[in-house]
Order: C-alpha cells, then sequence, then structure tokens
C-alpha cells in the first residue's frame, strides 16, 4: 500500500489499495482560490456530499498542472495521451464516510480520447487548446492559457511563487492536500481515492489572471483570489472508483 502524509504538518491520506487505476506526474501546480458562501457551492455537489467549509467559507479553485508520465496500472505507459496541460475548476466537499475530497465542475483538456474517456465516466472533460507558460531566472513565472474548442470561454493566469518561503499554514494545507473527488455518474455518487507523498509547497504572487472558466461554471466571484500557490510538483497514484458509503 501506498501511504501519504507524514512530513511536517500535511495531513496523513488514507492508503490506496491495489490494483491502482493510474501512476502519473503532476508539475508546475498552480492554484488561485477564491472565497464563496456555503449556499452558493452547495447545488454544485452530487448527492449526500456537502460542502466542506474552511476557514469559515466554501471555496472555488482554478487550478493549472502538467500531467505526465500517465501510466494505467503502474505498468502501461501513455507517452502522448498521458502528457498535457490541464485546467481545472473545482469545489470542495465531505462525503458522509468522513471523505474529504474535491468536486469538479470542468476540466480543460487538449487530448480529446481523453476527454471523450472521462466524459464517459461522468467526469466533466472539456476538450480545448490548454497550454503551460515559463519563464526562469531568479524570479520565475509559471501560468497556463485555456480556449474551449466550444463555447469560446478561455482563461489565463500565472503567478510568481516565492521559492524562499514555505506555505505550511492550515489553510493552504487544507486546499491542496485533498486526497480524493466526488462525482456523479450512473444515478450514484461515487469516490476516487488519490494518494501521493506531501509536495512542496510555496506562497505566490498574481502576475496575470483573466478568467472566463469560473463565469462558465455559472460562478461569479469578486477581486483577486485569497489564496495563491505553487507547487513544482509530485507523483500521484489514482485509485478504483467506488460508490460513496454510508457513514
Amino acid at each position: 500500500m501506498h501511504r501519504t502524509g507524514g512530513a511536517g504538518p500535511w495531513p496523513g491520506g488514507h492508503a490506496l489499495p491495489r490494483p491502482h487505476l493510474a501512476d502519473q506526474l503532476w508539475e508546475d501546480a498552480v492554484f488561485l482560490h477564491w472565497r464563496l458562501p456555503p449556499s452558493v457551492v452547495a447545488p454544485y455537489l452530487p448527492p449526500r456530499v456537502e460542502v466542506d467549509v474552511v476557514d469559515g467559507s466554501a471555496w472555488v479553485g482554478l487550478i493549472g498542472f502538467r500531467m505526465r508520465r500517465t501510466r494505467l496500472g503502474t505498468v502501461v505507459p501513455l507517452p502522448h495521451l498521458g502528457s498535457f496541460a490541464e485546467v481545472n475548476v473545482r469545489v470542495y466537499s465531505r462525503g458522509p464516510d468522513g471523505s474529504r475530497g474535491v468536486v469538479f465542475l470542468s476540466l480543460d483538456a487538449p487530448r480529446l480520447p481523453v476527454v471523450l474517456g472521462a466524459r464517459a465516466a461522468g467526469v466533466p472533460y472539456v476538450w480545448s487548446r490548454c497550454r503551460a507558460a515559463a519563464t526562469g531566472g531568479p524570479a520565475p513565472v509559471r501560468g497556463y492559457a485555456v480556449e474551449r474548442r466550444r463555447g469560446g470561454a478561455r482563461s489565463s493566469f500565472s503567478v510568481r511563487p516565492d521559492l524562499a518561503r514555505r506555505a505550511e499554514d492550515p489553510l493552504s494545507l487544507e486546499l491542496t492536500a485533498r486526497f480524493g473527488a466526488h462525482h456523479r455518474a450512473a444515478g450514484a455518487t461515487w469516490w476516487v481515492p488519490v494518494a501521493h507523498r506531501p509536495w512542496p509547497l510555496y506562497p505566490a504572487r498574481p502576475v496575470h489572471l483573466e478568467d472566463g472558466l469560473l463565469r462558465a461554471a455559472g460562478l461569479t466571484v469578486e477581486g483577486p483570489p485569497e489564496s495563491v500557490l505553487f507547487s513544482p510538483g509530485v507523483r500521484a497514484r489514482l485509485g478504483r472508483p467506488s460508490v460513496l458509503r454510508t457513514a
């Protein structure tokens, strides 16, 4: 079994039974988060899942990262289909069995077979042009740009990480140390577990933000994001989906 947690203030995750569904690298992760009233987020959650209130609020996140070196299970490589930039919009959930995860409102990706396969399983992927942008030097910048092939929604954002400091405050950890996702498919609410070691997490400041993905999801936020974070990444493993259990 692969167990998460066990380093510093990171919460301990669950054990991930074998066989694993997939293994992949998540790199150059940018996290932008805004507060929302729980009543605004609640209608977006699948049945039997409630809003996970963190620091007195519900939260919506706009997250970009590069997925690389995906393997089915831990053996079969997907060199092209499993490597791409992804941008997702997500909110935070708590199940009756105590599971704390995310609910994806959208996941934009450029690989059409991946998008079609995920949508068949009830995961709201969207076929889009997605790219990562980065500059090096003593003050690096990391960012992402998305343009949907249908509907015209687009987003671009970039941040400058402060690599001299670590983000280990409770709010930063609770918004990023998530070990699974809830979603609705085939008339049931499912739980997809994820396991990964603690990733290095750094505070960052916005350099550029122009977003239409939150609006496309039906959400309105005011002002700049309250939480802005960056991680160079981590290797993650996805477990087998299961129907959400009652406590």
